[in-house]
């Protein structure tokens, strides 16, 4: 919601036809120092930075407390070594950030890649408005390959061609979207908490829309389910997931699904031995440190976990109802929450901030708490 109010406030005109929204391009309206508030919305500030540093107008985005705590530098260099302006206003890194101007000539650019795939996905989706086209170098592992990897077929589907090669992507100049009609299809981030109850509760649960061959990172949560001892059918009309009598403890590599590590730290709190969470260093920048407050909560209720460079290790243990503070993240709160399935007296403080992600979660909660996860 708040990426489209910003495109709208941008001079992007954004309509809802029923179910569809219909999205008209081109450049944005001129707005010199014009100020966008993105609340802690990553993927937002992310994105909106390199869209708009194309332009040549200077704007500033900004946001709560915690994102001018994320940061946001390495896109910015990328920026300006493709010939634009950004910068963060205070120096550090992080936002605000002032990005437009400059002349957005493209070329080579170098990108770590460990902090956030989304830099990736932001400088490609730019690329076709650069002179010269892009090549983009990531150096070291990328994390969340798979988002990016999305993020090229969403372009190629649009009409723009990207490469992709050993550690580089790829636009070639000269290339310009294309208007097309889009079905977005399930989204297995929000899958996962109604998946999740299932495999805690013993239940049932059937989700229609959900692509099991998707390119979306999390869709390898199928699998880790099987390992975690639960039973999954999938067609291409969706999937079934009935959970086990107990969960296996296991080793769990997310380094293609780091949202999904709020899920699995709660599925750990039920299984029957230790379970490792690892590949995931850049949870600490997240909507909030997801490490430490994952720690903590699982602390609040009675379970046992450690933090790791990459990740973290539960043990589970007697469990007993608690105060989950989410710290305004709402991947912690909806994780939390259906702990509460099986752990009576589990309160999350600021429910409200799963309105970022899936703004009908406590309505479906709902629903799942009364059929005790068969849904």
């Amino acid at each position: 919601m708040l990426l489209r109010e910003a495109l709208v406030a941008c001079g992007v005109p954004i309509a809802a036809e029923g179910p569809a929204l219909v999205v008209h391009g081109g450049p944005a309206a001129r707005g010199a120092g014009t100020a966008l508030l993105l609340g802690n919305a990553g993927t937002a500030m992310r994105f909106l930075a390199a869209r708009l540093a194309i332009e040549p107008d200077p704007r500033l985005l900004d946001g709560v407390a915690r994102m001018r705590e994320r940061p946001i530098e390495d896109l910015l260099a990328a920026l300006r070594g493709l010939g634009m302006e950004a910068e963060s206003v205070r120096g550090n890194g992080c936002p605000p950030i002032r990005v437009g101007g400059g002349r957005p000539r493209g070329g080579e650019v170098r990108l770590a890649g460990g902090r956030s795939s989304q830099f990736a996905s932001a400088l490609l989706m730019a690329a076709p408005r650069l002179e010269a086209g892009l090549s983009l170098v990531i150096e070291g592992e990328l994390v969340s390959r798979p988002y990016v990897r999305l993020t090229a077929a969403v372009m190629r589907r649009f009409g723009v061609e990207v490469s992709e090669g050993e550690g580089r992507f790829a636009v070639a100049a000269g290339q310009e979207y294309r208007p097309a009609d889009l079905v977005i299809e399930g989204d297995w981030s929000s899958a996962s908490y109604p998946l999740a109850a299932a495999a805690i509760t013993g239940g049932r649960v059937e989700i229609a829309g959900l692509d099991p061959a998707s390119v979306q990172g999390d869709a390898g949560l199928l699998d880790l389910l099987r390992r975690l001892g639960c039973r999954t059918v999938s067609a291409p009309e969706g999937v079934v997931v009935e959970g086990p009598e107990r969960l296996r403890g296991a080793d769990a590599d997310l380094r293609d699904m780091p949202d999904l590590a709020p899920t699995v730290a709660v599925l750990a709190l039920f299984a029957d031995g230790p379970t490792r969470i690892h590949g995931v260093p850049h949870l600490r920048l997240k909507e909030t440190d997801r490490i430490a407050a994952l720690c903590a909560g699982i602390a609040a209720l009675g379970g046992e976990a450690d933090p790791r460079p990459d990740g973290l290790e539960v043990r589970p243990g007697p469990l007993h109802g608690g105060t989950i503070d989410p710290q305004g993240d709402h991947r912690l709160a909806m994780a939390f929450a259906i702990a509460g399935l099986r752990v009576p007296g589990v309160e999350i403080l600021d429910p409200d901030c799963v309105a970022k992600s899936y703004p009908g979660f406590w309505d479906d909660f709902e629903a799942l708490e009364a059929s005790g996860g068969r849904s």
